[in-house]
Order: C-alpha cells, then sequence, then structure tokens
C-alpha cells in the first residue's frame, strides 16, 4: 500500500516538516508518483519506527545518518550496521545502569523519609 506524506505523517505520528527535514537528512527517500508526490511504502513505515527507535534510544542524528547511508548501499553493508547498533547497544545498556542506580539512590531518600516521617 502507497501512503501520501499526509497519511504517512499520520501513520507514523511524525510531522509532515519532520519528514520533509528527514528526507532532506537523507534519513528517507520516498518514492515519487508521477505528478512528483511523495509516496511512501510499508517499507518506509518500518524504517521510520525503526528511525524513532533509534532517536528514542539517543543515537545522534549523525549516527543515524551513517546507517541510513550505509542500508541504502544494500546488504554488503550489513555486517557494519550490525557493528554501529552493537556499538550503540553497549552505550544504550550504560546509560541504563546509571539510570538505575539513580533510581536506586533516590528510592533510598524516598525510604528514609518515609520512615522519619512515619515515626
Amino acid at each position: 500500500m502507497d501512503y501520501s506524506i499526509g497519511e504517512f505523517s499520520n501513520l507514523t505520528q511524525i510531522s509532515i516538516y519532520t519528514l520533509r527535514y528527514y528526507e532532506k537528512e537523507n534519513l528517507i527517500i520516498p518514492n515519487r508518483k508521477q505528478n512528483g508526490r511523495r509516496c511512501y511504502s510499508e517499507t518506509d513505515v518500518s524504517w521510520m519506527q525503526f528511525i524513532k527507535r533509534l532517536k528514542d534510544t539517543q543515537m545522534p542524528i549523525k549516527e543515524i545518518q551513517k546507517y541510513a547511508e550505509l542500508r541504502a548501499l544494500g546488504d554488503s553493508t550489513m555486517n557494519e550496521r550490525m557493528e554501529m547498533l552493537i556499538k550503540h547497544r553497549i552505550a544504550l545498556k550504560k546509560k541504563i545502569a546509571k539510570s538505575n542506580e539513580h533510581l536506586e539512590k533516590l528510592n533510598d531518600k524516598i525510604n528514609y523519609y518515609k520512615g522519619v516521617i512515619l515515626l
């Protein structure tokens, strides 16, 4: 199924403005109809969901651009893309561990206050 930019925006929950920016930055390259209008596919939906996930995990836009470039080059870049994702996973695990440490300390402080207030 093909989607117009408006339909694609609604489906992916990404503004038309942002989609045009992503296109300018070569993160997504939609097909064009004969009249020049953008035309997005199910593959584009999956790709945009992946981009959103990378952004949500704080992958820098330059890294996402590099990943997108490699993806556009095809299967011969799979090893390099996998290595990028492995490095990102390591960084993400470190952030999660640090956040869990902060959460533990906050819980300790809350429990302290609960103990003191209830006395």
